[in-house]
């Protein structure tokens, strides 16, 4: 099977990296894809937001599946046009991916669905965001009701830092504060059947012990030892199954990956967020730890076809990932700096750990950065303890001036065991 994967960041590669160890798959396409994607898979440019052009591509090619990775295309409906082209096509509508694409839209189908989340009023003047603050007092949950790139959201006891970010969003979901640790989950679905995956959980601020400002993600690990052995059938039940039965009772069926963002609070489990994708850099570890092939269940779901795949199968290895970012990462990340070392990693320390690349490109023979979130190094090992030396090691060899990591990515977990 001919695969194509729309997207070019980390969560891309780590896909591609998958697919590319499964059999079933004789090639395989990324668009626009990145230095580290273009090893294991062949490269074209694309507007990743024009449906048009990318099932344009995918006819070209004469692919068996697409699968889009991103947020912004599967909102801007990419995938509906893949699927109005007759190939089969992994991501949810653009009216099912509102599920992300709209805060106050989660809520709603979460109210219908009897979803346990977060109480919250959605506010779209001055006057609605000051009674909204006041009704839940610190700390403050603001989140921008679109699209945000992962920093749509502010947490804080600063009630003046609080009405700013409401004041820069044109409509903001404020909602109470939920205690307790979160664990990110995903499922795939085909719009029927539900096949949870392995539990993950990522570490959002920039610095260590939590400090900072929130980012699209520095790093996560699973398995988790500390969770509730039932925890899965418990959000499967509660959670994932009830949305995506409302979605196909309002005629709007979720195929794709529904990843719920969850917090484990002292009145039970309650959801923050909803994503339309994998996420990242959960991605990077849940795939690290998955021995099913990708293709065959990517597939199966965009077929329709998730109630015949037999149980998936998953290694007992940990894995954990640490992101390594751009200096100034996450304001005004600096790019173009060269990436040196990535050629140790592979020699030194694979196949159990290696390196995904997020913000990268090639220039003449060097790798240099794109992005804030520039790459990211992924281990596994017996236990936690055991993939995070790994990991670490792996990050020491690699040399880009001004990069920051966090040192503590599964720390408190691999001493909890």
């Amino acid at each position: 099977m001919k695969v194509l994967v729309i997207g070019g960041g980390a969560r891309e590669h780590a896909l591609c990296r998958s697919l590319s160890l499964d059999p079933d798959v004789t090639a395989l396409h990324c668009a626009p894809g990145n230095a580290g994607i273009a090893e294991v898979a062949r490269l074209h440019p694309v507007d990743a937001l024009d449906g048009a052009a990318v099932a344009g591509l995918a006819r070209s090619l004469e692919v068996g599946l697409v699968v889009v990775g991103p947020e912004a295309p599967l909102v801007a409906g990419v995938a509906d046009a893949v699927r109005e082209a007759g190939i089969p096509c992994f991501g949810p509508s653009g009216e099912a991916a509102r599920l992300e694409g709209s805060k106050a839209f989660a809520k709603d189908v979460m109210a219908a669905a009897g979803v346990p989340t977060a109480r919250s009023y959605v506010c779209s003047t001055e006057d609605q965001v000051s009674s909204a603050l006041d009704a839940f007092g610190a700390p403050y949950v603001v989140k921008d009701d679109g699209l945000a790139a992962g920093k749509g959201v502010v947490v804080t006891d600063d009630l003046a830092a609080a009405r700013a970010h409401a004041a820069g969003c044109e409509r903001v979901v404020i909602e109470e504060f939920l205690d307790g640790p979160e664990v990110s989950l995903f499922a795939i679905t085909d719009g029927t059947s539900v096949v949870p995956l392995q539990p993950a959980q990522d570490f959002k601020r920039a610095l260590d012990g939590d400090e900072g400002p929130n980012t699209g993600g520095m790093g996560a690990y699973s398995p988790l030892p500390w969770a509730d052995p039932k925890l899965v059938d418990e959000v499967l039940t509660t959670v994932l199954q009830p949305t995506v039965d409302e979605l196909r009772r309002r005629g709007t069926p979720f195929s794709g990956l529904l990843y719920a963002g969850l917090a484990i609070t002292s009145r039970g489990v309650r959801v923050i967020e909803f994503n339309a994708r994998f996420g990242d850099p959960e991605t990077q570890v849940v795939l690290a730890r998955l021995q099913t092939p990708l293709a065959g269940i990517l597939l199966a779901a965009a077929e329709g076809r998730l109630s015949d795949l037999e149980p998936l199968r998953w290694s007992e290895d940990a894995a954990v990932t640490v992101v390594v970012a751009s200096h100034n990462y996450p304001d005004t990340p600096r790019t173009g700096d060269p990436i040196e070392g990535l050629d140790e990693v592979a020699r030194e320390d694979g196949p159990h750990a290696y390196v995904l690349h997020a913000g990268t490109k090639r220039d003449g023979d060097a790798v240099v950065s794109a992005g804030g979130r520039v790459l990211s190094v992924t281990a596994t090992g017996t236990d936690l303890a055991a993939a995070r030396d790994r990991a670490y090691t792996a990050i020491e060899r690699i040399r880009l001036d001004g990069a920051q990591h966090r040192t503590d990515i599964a720390a408190k977990a691999a001493t909890s065991v």
